[in-house]
């Protein structure tokens, strides 16, 4: 393949950032949104085309029906020493193209739906509707080229761009004191966990002596995963073995690289407990909210996980506990967050709980996939669902912000009764629903079965755990969407007009995700993207989907039967179990608990004592030597008074004090 195509694919977005952001000034709010959108539909084509050429152009397949990992190029930028060096560069496999479909659509949807929704939004319109858009290319680009880094040490640098790019999108109202602060919080939280990835990559290098994923994978089991030359990488084969099986605190030195490692994925990916940041990130504008949310920023972290592995599969089978460690958190983070999404009242908070949920389901899919290496069941589930939620959690972002442009309100006790005023946000935003519930034909139930027959072949606890989940997902999902649109009847307060279906620009994007989300299912994944490039045919498990589908449907019921119309059941369960429902509201008071140790333990206990030290001692120190020399300085200031006379008076009495000296040293020893 030529370098020239998949090139564009970075360059256009950081053309479109640097474009928009130096002369968006010069251009109109109109042409601004329009060249934003068109850039980010020329770089979705590209990468449609990039995609469709490794899938199915029949280039990258080996004899034996194996799909290759392919570098389109790959330029070194820095060396550091022997043969360690960071390159930059464009590495296409399964899950590189995977997504690169994913990222350009969501983006382009949002570029698109922002043409409607920002405009005179909170008076972006008028102030900032160019720079909004010149953040969304900035942000694609940084994504895009973290999905496609040939090594460790590139993914990090476009890692922390994300990072950087969702600060400012996040913050793009500037002048609400929540969404600066909701911005630093984000920022902060992500780099305390990007400090371990680093660490963790240092870690790595040092057991593997190279940046480089392909060296680092390909021949972890000593047959060469992605088929590529196996007597390549024997070196760092070898290397693994000597180092990786170091131990420090009861770890191997591989294990403990992993663990940090993944510590970073936990940040950007909203897994407990680091994933405080995200329900507060809904404070940007709702378009970025289904940008970073849905496909993009918190799935970076389930693809770092993907992308090294093989290398926790040899970590697996040498007896370390990296995956046990992925499954666990995993498990624990998409409850906490199924419970604490049943009892909020903002529809975008629900939807970002939903995330941290479903991101915590891709984890689990991949902590489980152990025993069935010759299936990659739960990779590939894993992705899989990574693939189906991109689209139908956008969805539902898009839909959340056509609602919340009618209504002005981010809160669903403002939004009863909508299906009759809002018809075709209230059929898109229902497929939504349905897909993130796994209900069939849709495209959930069959990324969510393949998840849940990995856990039951692997894990009972797991599978009964993660089942249990998925029922309360189907749940909240249906109590939102009754309290939404039905519920009781929508009150036009006066002076305000009839909420109503959003402009043409924001409609599409819903109809045309709600199509996708209804039939992306459907794709043969399983022969397409697995964690060793051998594709096998999926089926699937009746058994564990009759048990899904069954669980799902039950707990739509009970959502339709507490909130499709006004009653007092819900009422009465928050009376049965109130700790319970006020804890989850307050979702279990993990700002509280953060806030209590970084103000009354680090900031008083700890920060305050230093600070004092720093200022009485260390300060008081400096202070004191600079009082002495100022006084000493002052006292003998007049040896230097511009006065001859005083210098000859002194230097006579100095010389008879000398000589008197000199007499009486010869007089007492001779």
């Amino acid at each position: 393949m030529e370098a020239t195509l998949p090139l564009l694919i970075l360059v256009l977005p950081l053309l479109m950032f640097l474009f928009l952001g130096l002369f968006g000034k010069y251009l109109s709010h109109k042409w601004s949104g329009i060249i934003g959108t068109l850039g980010m539909g020329v770089t979705m084509v590209i990468a449609y085309y990039t995609a469709y050429t490794y899938f199915f152009s029949g280039d990258f397949v080996d004899a034996a029906g194996n799909r290759l990992q392919y570098v389109v190029f790959d330029q070194q930028w820095l060396s550091l020493w022997g043969d360690l060096s960071i390159n930059l560069g464009f590495l296409l496999d399964p899950i590189s193209a995977l997504m690169l479909v994913v990222v350009t659509t969501i983006s382009f949807m949002v570029h698109l739906y922002s043409n409607g929704y920002m405009r005179d939004h909170h008076g972006v319109y008028e102030t900032g509707f160019q720079r909004f858009y010149a953040f969304l290319s900035l942000f694609s680009f940084s994504m895009l080229g973290l999905v496609v880094a040939t090594n460790i040490f590139q993914m990090y640098i476009f890692w922390e761009l994300v990072g950087a790019s969702s600060y400012l999108l996040i913050g793009f109202y500037y002048t609400k004191p929540s969404a600066v602060s909701a911005s630093k919080k984000a920022f902060i939280v992500t780099r305390f966990a990007d400090l371990g990835f680093l660490i963790g990559i240092l870690v790595l290098s040092y057991c593997t002596e190279t940046f480089n994923f392909m060296s680092m994978t390909s021949s972890s089991v000593g047959e060469g995963l992605y088929h590529v030359d196996v007597t390549s990488a024997e070196g760092v084969k070898t290397m693994i073995e000597s180092r990786a099986g170091q131990m420090f605190l009861g770890g191997s030195i591989m294990t403990w690289a992993l663990v940090l490692i993944f510590m970073g994925g936990m940040g950007k990916s909203a897994m407990m407990p680091l994933h405080i940041w995200l329900p507060d990130a809904m404070e940007g504008p709702t378009p970025v909210s289904a940008l970073i949310h849905a496909a993009t920023m918190v799935v970076a972290g389930v693809y770092l996980v993907a992308r090294l592995f093989p290398l926790f599969m040899v970590n697996e089978l040498a007896g370390g506990a990296a995956l046990d460690i992925v499954t666990v958190v995993g498990a624990l983070t998409a409850a906490y967050a199924a419970i604490v999404a049943c009892t909020q009242v903002d529809i975008k908070r629900v939807l970002a709980f939903s995330t941290i949920s479903q991101i915590a389901f891709m984890m689990v899919s991949l902590g489980v996939s152990r025993g069935d290496v010759g299936e990659n069941l739960g990779y590939m589930a894993s992705m899989f669902h990574l693939f189906t939620h991109a689209m139908f959690k956008a969805l539902l972002f898009l839909g959340a912000g056509a609602l919340i442009h009618a209504v002005s309100s981010n809160d669903y006790t403002a939004m009863h009764g909508l299906r009759k005023h809002m018809p075709i946000t209230h059929i898109t935003f229902l497929i939504g629903c349905l897909a993130i519930a796994g209900i069939i034909p849709f495209s959930g139930f069959f990324s969510k079965d393949e998840i849940l027959a990995s856990c039951f072949g692997n894990s009972m606890v797991a599978y009964v755990w993660m089942s249990l989940v998925a029922g309360l997902t189907a749940f909240y999902m249906f109590r939102l969407y009754y309290l939404i649109f039905w519920w009781k009847e929508h009150k036009v307060h006066e002076g305000h007009h009839a909420p109503k279906d959003q402009p043409w620009t924001m409609t599409l994007p819903l109809i045309i995700l709600g199509v996708v989300a209804i039939f992306c299912g459907l794709v043969p994944f399983s022969e397409m993207v697995t964690w060793n490039g051998h594709p096998h045919h999926a089926h699937i498990n009746w058994t564990v989907a009759s048990v899904s589908l069954a669980v799902s449907i039950v707990a739509i019921g009970i959502a339709t039967l507490m909130y499709r119309k006004e009653n007092s059941l819900p009422a009465k369960m928050r009376s049965l179990f109130p700790r319970l429902w006020q804890g989850a509201h307050h979702r279990f008071y993990f700002d509280e608990l953060y806030m209590f140790i970084t103000h009354k333990i680090i900031f008083n206990s700890i920060c305050k004592p230093i600070a004092w030290f720093d200022r009485h001692i260390i300060d008081g120190t400096m202070d004191a030597f600079a009082a002495i020399t100022n006084k000493a300085s002052y006292a003998i200031r007049g040896l230097q008074s511009g006065n001859a006379q005083s210098y000859v008076w002194v230097y006579l009495l100095g010389a008879l004090v000398l000589g008197g000296g000199t007499v009486a040293i010869i007089f007492l020893f001779f």
